[in-house]
């Protein structure tokens, strides 16, 4: 049962994918990007493994035990004194580890390939973006373009996203199946992870650790654009953009949805049910991070001062302890 068990759940996720393929995009079987893709190819080599190592042997050995000491065979040899065998004894101990070795092959090059931290080569420059994650919402900011937003994260097809990610509260997780690997986010803390968007299009994005009654509602969605269209994404939320003060700020920290947020904030509404901000300092996302660290509010206007440097894998002029660990 355990075989067919897998192969129907394969079959269910490759259908889940097949259905998300038409709008949403949201797994890494319908794979949106080359971190995901290395991902689904990782999965079938190791569901490979394990259904002919560990699940191909059981159903061989299962119908020959049934057969031969089935309750009509007389003539099986009965040893209720029996206590050792040494060629059972190197079967039980050499499968384990045949399967470790065999899986260690495939998941030790992979694990440091698919390294979130590790910059994707590419001969253009990566498109920084900063996260904090709010409840129940994500800000993305744009330092270089001066703009952020909430329920959507925009990027160019082609570019690597080159992202820092923090929280403000409790501790998140963030994750976009479609294009690539899973990462924590936690209060005074920046973790990074390195994504990039071969193809146009719409993939979902969420928080997948449970943080309060909001939690279903924090979702977003990461849309993958030419760089033509990317271009004009930047230029108009520059232009329609509502400004990040004080007051949005404080609604932005409040324990609310996108939807409650929108309301706090009318001006701030838009068709497609994001929000846009223009005009972000390039300091409010260290600000965020000292000030969590420090278990102080965070206040707009002391993100208008010099940057406080934060702990990355590429430089470090705060304490290590506010660096997060590797998942």
């Amino acid at each position: 049962m355990t075989l067919v068990r897998w192969l129907a759940l394969c079959i269910a996720l490759q259908l889940l994918a097949a259905c998300a393929a038409t709008d949403t995009h949201i797994s890494f079987l319908d794979p949106q990007g080359p971190i995901a893709d290395a991902q689904r190819w990782h999965f079938y080599w190791v569901l490979g493994v394990m259904a002919v190592l560990v699940a191909g042997p059981i159903f061989l050995v299962l119908p020959f035990f049934a057969w031969r000491y089935r309750y009509g065979n007389k003539s099986a040899r009965y040893t209720p004194k029996w206590d050792f065998s040494r060629s059972l004894e190197l079967f039980s101990w050499g499968g384990p580890i045949v399967i470790v070795v065999v899986l260690a092959f495939f998941v030790w090059p992979d694990t440091h390939k698919l390294d979130p931290y590790k910059p994707l080569a590419s001969d253009q420059p990566a498109l920084r973006v900063q996260v904090i994650g709010y409840d129940w919402k994500w800000l993305f900011i744009y330092p270089d373009q001066g703009i952020a937003t909430i329920g959507m994260m925009a990027m160019p097809i082609g570019r690597p996203v080159s992202i820092d990610l923090t929280s403000a509260t409790v501790m998140q997780s963030f994750f976009i199946p479609a294009l690539g690997s899973q990462i924590y986010a936690m209060g005074g803390m920046v973790t990074q992870l390195n994504l990039q968007a071969s193809k146009p299009g719409r993939s979902l994005g969420e928080n997948t650790m449970y943080n309060g009654n909001g939690f279903h509602q924090q979702k977003f969605n990461a849309v993958a654009m030419t760089p033509a269209q990317f271009n004009d994404w930047v230029a108009n939320v520059r232009t329609n953009g509502i400004s990040l003060d004080a007051h949005a700020l404080n609604a932005i920290s409040q324990r609310s949805t996108r939807a409650q947020l929108i309301a706090a904030l009318p001006s701030a509404k838009h068709a497609d049910g994001n929000v846009y901000f223009s005009g972000v300092s390039t300091t409010l996302f260290s600000t965020v991070v000292h000030d969590v660290m420090a278990g102080t509010p965070v206040e707009l206007a002391r993100a208008e001062t010099p940057p406080i440097m934060i702990c990355t894998a590429a430089t470090s002029t705060m304490p290590p302890a506010v660096t997060e660990e590797k998942p």
